[in-house]
C-alpha cells in the first residue's frame, strides 16, 4: 500500500484520504506520511486542517512523523507549516513540538543538519518557544523536544534549566541530557551533575539527584565519582540508596 502511494499522484492521495471510511482514515495517514513521496505530503498538507479536524487524526499523523525511521526535509516542512503560528489544542501543540525534535535529531543524524533550511527552522522554533514559555509545563514540553533532537550546541541550554530550573523543568532537562551518547557528556556537564547530586548550588529534588547520578555512572563514569556516590550513599534513604547501589553494581560490570 506505501508503495503504491509512493508512485500515485497527489489528487490521487487526497482523493483516497476523503473517501476512504472514517475508521481507515488514520491507516491511510499514516502510510501517506510512511510513503513520504513529494505528491502524498502535498496531499496530506491539504488534507490536514489543524484549526478542524479531530484532534485524535492531527496527533495520529504527528505521531507518525515523529517515528519515521528515516524523515525527509519535507516531512519536517510540513509539520513546521502545520503549527506555525496556529491555535491549536493543547494535546496536538505538545505532540507537535516532540515530533519536531524528534524529527530534527533524525535529519541531523543522517547528516543534513547543515543543509537543510528546514532543520535550522525547527531548532530555532523550538528555542525561541522555550524562551517565551510562560509556564513551567511547556518549558517541559520544549526541554523534552530538545531531548529528541539531541543536538549538541543545546547542551549548555540544558545545563542552564536542569541547575537553576523549577523541579519539573530540571528533571526534563537533566532527562534530556540522558539522552546524548557520553562522548558529549563532558567535564563541564559532569561537573554540574555532581553539584546537583552533591546539592551544592539550592535543593534538589529527588529525582533530580537521581537523575544526575545515573548520568556519572552511565556516561564513562570515573572512579571519583563513583567513590563519591557510593559515600553519599549512605547519608540517603533506603530506597535511593539501594537504587545507586544497583547502577553503580551495574556500571562496573
Amino acid at each position: 500500500f506505501i508503495q503504491m502511494l509512493r508512485s500515485a499522484k497527489k489528487r490521487d492521495v487526497l482523493q483516497l484520504l476523503r473517501t476512504v471510511p472514517e475508521e481507515m482514515l488514520p491507516f491511510v495517514v499514516e502510510a501517506a506520511v510512511a510513503a513520504q513521496s513529494i505528491a502524498s505530503l502535498a496531499a496530506l498538507s491539504d488534507f490536514l486542517d489543524f484549526s478542524k479536524k479531530p484532534s485524535s487524526l492531527l496527533e495520529k499523523f504527528l505521531y507518525a512523523a515523529a517515528f519515521s525511521p528515516r524523515p525527509s526535509g519535507q516531512l519536517l516542512r510540513l509539520v513546521l507549516d502545520k503549527l506555525d503560528g496556529k491555535q491549536l489544542a493543547p494535546e496536538v501543540q505538545e505532540t507537535g513540538i516532540l515530533a519536531m525534535g524528534s524529527l530534527v535529531g533524525k535529519l541531523c543524524h543522517q547528516k543534513l543538519c547543515g543543509l537543510q533550511q528546514e532543520v535550522e527552522h525547527g531548532v530555532k522554533t523550538i528555542l525561541r518557544g522555550l524562551r517565551d514559555a510562560e509556564v513551567e509545563s511547556e518549558v517541559v514540553i520544549y526541554l523534552l523536544a530538545l531531548g529528541n533532537a539531541a543536538l549538541p550546541e543545546t547542551i549548555p541550554t540544558l545545563l542552564d534549566h536542569a541547575e537553576e530550573g523549577p523541579t519539573m523543568a530540571a528533571i526534563a532537562a537533566i532527562s534530556a541530557l540522558q539522552r546524548f551518547p557520553a562522548q558529549h557528556i563532558s567535564s563541564k556537564v559532569k561537573q554540574a551533575m555532581r553539584r546537583i547530586f552533591h546539592v551544592k548550588r539550592k535543593s534538589y529534588e529527588k529525582t533530580c539527584r537521581l537523575a544526575a547520578a545515573e548520568i556519572l555512572l552511565d556516561k564513562e563514569p570515573l572512579p571519583m565519582d563513583v567513590i563519591n556516590i557510593l559515600l553519599a550513599a549512605n547519608e540517603l534513604e533506603t530506597e535511593m540508596a539501594t537504587f545507586l547501589l544497583l547502577k553503580v553494581q551495574s556500571s562496573l560490570y
